[in-house]
Parts: structure tokens; C-alpha cells; sequence
């Protein structure tokens, strides 16, 4: 299966997609560009706001007042829209303090309205990142750390199994989660070969299948339950970030892709479509996008 290219984006570091049910569009983040995407399906428009500082990730929140934002400076702000005019809100919860070599790259919310937000040593050289479980009340726990590069997460249909990678060490890690929070049982569930770059952005589908993104492995790959290979979705672009479920049915499946130079350090000028939006119709489809807050 191939992706096609719905909107050429142009971003330098393209992440973070995530549906919006309630605006009828897929939104994602320029990391690298400091800009906000916003790709309309009803008719194929796509729409980008500068950002004064760059957001890592979206999620919309549970009252209806927007998304909150995960910017680079490890700060939670919220983003609303009055029509297209975007707003910026003041900083709502500040994460690592004690860490300015860090940033955040990548978070989710699950059904009970909580955070799963991972953070990454911006150099990309030192296991200074952690994931964080943000309660919908604000509070804050360290539930993991030792990450250089986190990806991530992604929750299992039945909210019992989180997923969360790190990068350069080419594995996808399975947690145990607790009604409560609580993670537990940490494990290898997915490595990736040389061949396959880097484990990127992740989602599961209703059938509990995870889809990984492969950084420098130009494909998004379908992986059952028991973490072996159902299917790959093939790109023409190397650097695949992320991915998300959208549309009415949440039967699209969209990607987020980089322009930035390959790791080797040679420009992607073979690449034009490097940093579009990718979709395809993969015959299954995703989860409802949580929201963050009290539900």
C-alpha cells in the first residue's frame, strides 16, 4: 500500500497530528518551522499560523476551549481560535525545570482525560528525557526516564497497554497501564532493524494494531498485537514522523513527514514532497482522539 500526498506542507520537522472531531480537520505541528498546520478534509485545504515559539504537540481539550499545546521551552499553554484568528494562553503547567537542554516531542491523551507527554535532550546525544502523566486536575508524576529521543505514545483499544519508543535505541517499549495511572510490567515490544530507521510517531486502531512511523525508513508499518509485521504503507519521502486516524469515519490514515536533512547529513532535494501530509484508506479504522481534562 502507498501513501499519497494531500498537502504539501513544506514543514521542516512535521509532527504531533491529531483529528479534531469537533472542527471537521486534521491539525499537526512544523516543530522545526515554529508553525501550526491545519488540513481541512471537507475541501483539501491546508492552513498554517507562525508560531513565536515552537509547539511539539496538540491536544484538544475536554471543555471545548481549543487544544493545549506542548511548546519547546517544556511549557502547557492553551491555543483557541476565534474563526482563523489563533490565540496563545498563558502557561498552564511548566515540566523539567531543572532541564533546559531538553524539550517535549510527542503526547497523547486517554479516555480518562489524562496526558501521556514524553520529553527528549534536544541535542539528541544524552538519556535526559522522561514520560509524564499529567492529571487532568494539573498534577504531575515522572512515570518513566532514561529516554534520549521519546516517541509516542499510543494506547492499546481497551486502554490497558501504552506504547512509547526510544528512538535511537530502535525500540518500542509496552507498559501495563491501571485504571489508575500506574504503569508497570515495562517490556520490549517492537525492535527495529538498521533497515528500518527509526520508530517515529504511533497510533493504534480499533482492531488494536499498532502503526509506527519509521524516521529514515520511508514507510508507516502496521504491527499486531503480539508486535510482528502485518503490513507496511509506503511513502517516497524518507523521514516519516508520526501518524493519526481521521476523518468522519477515523478511516483515513494521515502522516506527517520531514524536510529536514537525513541523518547523514545530505539534503533531501531528491524528496519534493519531503514535509507534505500523507494520507491513504487502509481498510480499517482508528480510536476517538482523547481529550485532556475531566471528561
Amino acid at each position: 500500500m502507498d501513501a499519497h500526498c494531500v498537502w504539501e506542507a513544506g514543514a521542516q520537522l512535521g509532527e504531533g497530528p491529531v483529528w479534531s472531531p469537533s472542527r471537521n480537520a486534521l491539525f499537526a505541528v512544523d516543530i522545526r518551522g515554529s508553525r501550526l498546520l491545519r488540513y481541512t478534509t471537507a475541501d483539501g485545504q491546508g492552513r498554517d499560523w507562525p508560531l513565536e515559539e515552537a509547539a511539539c504537540w496538540l491536544v484538544e481539550r475536554a471543555d471545548g476551549r481549543g487544544f493545549v499545546a506542548g511548546l519547546r521551552s517544556r511549557r502547557l499553554v492553551g491555543l483557541t481560535f476565534d474563526g482563523d484568528r489563533l490565540s496563545v494562553g498563558p502557561e498552564l503547567i511548566r515540566l523539567e525545570e531543572d532541564s533546559p537542554g531538553n524539550r517535549l516531542n510527542d503526547a497523547m491523551a486517554d479516555a480518562a482525560g489524562r496526558l501521556w507527554v514524553g520529553s527528549m535532550d534536544d541535542a539528541e546525544k544524552e538519556a535526559s528525557g522522561a514520560l509524564y502523566r499529567v492529571g487532568p486536575d494539573g498534577s504531575v508524576e515522572r512515570v518513566d526516564e532514561g529516554y534520549t529521543v521519546s516517541n509516542g505514545p499510543a494506547l492499546s483499544p481497551d486502554g490497558r497497554t501504552l506504547y512509547h519508543a526510544d528512538s535511537p535505541r530502535r525500540t518500542i517499549f509496552a507498559f501495563t497501564l491501571d485504571a489508575d495511572g500506574a504503569l508497570s510490567g515495562k517490556r520490549v515490544h517492537i525492535r527495529f532493524g538498521e533497515e528500518g530507521g527509526y520508530p517515529d510517531g504511533m497510533t493504534c486502531d480499533a482492531e488494536g494494531h499498532l502503526w509506527v512511523a519509521h524516521w529514515s525508513g520511508g514507510r508507516v508499518s502496521r504491527f499486531r498485537p503480539d508486535g510482528t509485521l502485518d503490513r507496511v504503507v509506503r511513502l517516497p519521502v524518507s523521514n516519516v514522523t508520526s501518524c493519526a486516524f481521521g476523518g468522519p469515519g477515523l478511516d483515513r490514515l494521515f502522516i506527517t513527514t520531514a524536510a529536514q536533512d537525513a541523518p547523514a547529513g545530505e539534503p533531501l532535494a531528491e524528496e519534493p514532497l519531503a514535509g507534505g501530509l500523507f494520507a491513504c484508506t487502509p481498510g480499517v479504522v482508528g480510536l476517538p482522539p482523547g481529550r485532556f481534562g475531566a471528561p
